[in-house]
């Protein structure tokens, strides 16, 4: 199901109509660059954290992991899977991975400590 991205900020993007937000599963959308989740899993691997900056997250630093698997380190300790359709000024929205599927979330860049795309 198409859907347009949100405006962004203030709080965090979503669609409370859109299947899987909040924290609900999402069909797959089997098409690569759609706004919906990855057709399979994440990687069955946990990359190595980069070097962690003191400064946030900027956006156009993550904007280039946009479709792409990303694993996100979150400054509370939170580690997982992302798979950003979104970037904002401050924040991000995507899918995360919860160990079985897709969840449709947004992020403050502020909370990431550091994240990798592939």
């Amino acid at each position: 199901m198409p859907f347009s991205p949100p405006p962004g900020p203030p709080g965090f993007p979503g669609f409370p109509g859109f299947p899987g937000f909040p924290g609900q599963p999402v069909p797959p959308s089997g098409q690569p660059g759609q706004m919906g989740p990855p057709s399979s899993p994440p990687p069955g691997f946990i990359p190595q954290q980069p070097a962690v900056s003191p400064f946030a997250v900027d956006p156009g630093a993550i904007v280039r992991c946009l479709f792409r698997n990303t694993y996100v380190w979150l400054e509370n300790r939170n580690q997982f899977w992302f798979y950003p359709v979104f970037v904002g000024r401050t924040s991000v929205a995507g899918f995360q991975w919860n160990g079985r599927f897709w969840m449709y979330t947004g992020l403050s860049l502020q909370s990431i400590q550091s994240f990798t795309c592939f």
